[in-house]
């Protein structure tokens, strides 16, 4: 059962900074506030009779030990985030001032806060629903700006709004079924079922279209330069950066491992793994990372084939392409073929290019960044091809509903145009309807909110 009792955590990142805030919420959050805070004067505050959503200065006393000056947010319920009344302290951000502050809290009443509690408790009073309460993970977890734009957006309840069409759908349809059931006499008409199907489909496939999309602003994407020694990779990830991360020399097998580099791809959160040539060598340590540039090769979202364009296609070219162009069906991520060296007079690379047809093409001078640009446009665009929709930050608990629901009403749809009765397929309707609400919070059970929570931080 989940407890309702006056709840207290450490709400910021504990370590040294400019301030630290400790959240107490419930309803005695007030009485619990005014026996460990005092006002300049010494006096006690009362806060019953005090406006709500104001500011007081003070500090917080343990008898008559001063344990830090404070700022003291007091909030009224149901106007607060968990629509529990509630105290915010700001202290000095300190880990001690903090974790006093909160021990003084706890002995005062309040009891430690579980992971996630305070957004649990919005959701439990209605504050948000549980679409919105996920999204809060994805807000703090945000790595570019266009992925907490996404997150802000599920946030203010767009994730629930876009499946709000099936829902209806699905209930009204749901409703003429069961009253068929009854009133067998009374069957609605075939368009209605195909209607009613139709548009919860369409609206199921809209917002799985746009999970797929958002896989990339939420769980990033790597991008593995490959190519043989000495084309350029390094200075490409080092153009791409704007830094100066890779070690460039004329000398071949400069980079003997694979170096990890994070950079924001208009609003990818990308990162670049910098390769080892693949080349067949009898150096053991650049074996060693020749064999991890074919690990990373295989679980790359994208591959980016560096070559040399002052020069022919060389036989290591080619069998790096050989590789890419026999890949299994497993390990299919798109490749870009980047023609280095565009600063120099350039030599055909239709060997390498009829290997690999259809391939995107970026030309660049990595020395000099002329074309970097045109680079992140093509590996942009290769990432986001197909994902024209508006993309959601879906989890994978999300997704395993969305997709249990579809799967549902396709299956009405199929076992309706066989001629199934009516009333055998408010089944199928009722457990796509059912998983909807597992997305949005209807329909979960209190071991798997639980669950959901404790992935968050205390204090949040």
């Amino acid at each position: 059962m989940i407890d309702t009792g006056t709840i207290a955590a450490i709400a910021t990142p504990v370590g040294e900074g400019g301030i630290g805030v400790v959240r107490i919420s419930g309803e005695d959050a007030s009485a619990i506030a005014q026996r460990i805070f005092r006002k300049p004067n010494g006096r006690s505050i009362d806060l019953a009779s005090t406006d709500s959503h104001t500011l007081h200065y003070g500090n917080i006393v343990d008898g008559n030990d001063v344990i830090d000056d404070v700022l003291l947010a007091w909030m009224k319920g149901p106007h607060t985030y968990t629509r529990e009344d509630t105290v915010e302290i700001s202290c000095h951000g300190g880990p001690l001032p903090l974790r006093e502050t909160l021990r003084v809290a706890l002995a005062a009443g309040a009891r430690p806060a579980e992971r996630g509690e305070f957004t649990l408790r919005a959701f439990l009073h209605g504050r948000l629903d549980l679409a919105q309460a996920e999204a809060v993970l994805n807000v703090i977890g945000a790595q570019t700006p266009e992925s907490l734009r996404l997150a802000v957006n599920d946030l203010a309840g767009e994730l629930s709004q876009r499946l709000a069409p099936a829902s209806t759908a699905l209930v009204k349809l749901l409703a003429y079924l069961d009253a068929s059931a009854d009133f067998p006499d009374d069957e609605i008409e075939t368009s209605d079922i195909d209607d009613g199907l139709q548009q919860a489909e369409a609206a199921l496939a809209a917002v799985i279209a746009g999970a797929n999309s958002g896989m990339l602003y939420r769980d990033g994407a790597t991008i593995a330069l490959v190519g043989r020694p000495n084309v350029g990779k390094s200075s490409l990830l080092n153009a791409l950066l704007r830094s100066d991360r890779s070690i460039v020399t004329p000398i071949a097998g400069t980079t003997r491992d694979v170096i990890r580099e994070s950079m924001n791809l208009g609003g990818i959160a990308a990162t670049l793994l910098d390769t080892a040539g693949i080349v067949e060598t009898e150096d053991p340590v650049e074996q060693i990372g020749v064999e991890r540039s074919r690990q990373a090769l295989a679980t790359a979202a994208l591959v980016a084939l560096v070559v040399d364009g002052s020069v022919a296609p060389t036989p290591d070219d080619l069998e790096i392409g050989q590789v890419l162009a026999n890949r299994p069906p497993d390990q299919r991520a798109p490749v870009v073929i980047v023609i280095n060296k565009h600063d120099l007079a350039q030599v055909s690379q239709e060997e390498l290019t009829v290997l690999l047809p259809d391939i995107p093409i970026a030309h660049v001078s990595a020395g000099t960044g002329d074309g970097i640009s045109d680079v992140e446009a093509v590996f942009h665009g290769v990432l986001r091809a197909g994902a024209g929709v508006q993309p959601s930050l879906v989890n994978a608990r999300q997704r395993s509903a969305l997709d249990r629901a579809y799967a549902h009403v396709t299956d009405a749809m199929a076992a309706h145009a066989s001629g199934v009765p009516q009333d055998l397929l408010a089944t199928s309707v009722r457990a796509a309807l059912h998983a909807v609400g597992e997305v949005t919070g209807e329909n979960v059970d209190e071991a798997v909110l639980l669950e959901i929570f404790s992935t968050f931080c205390i204090g949040k």
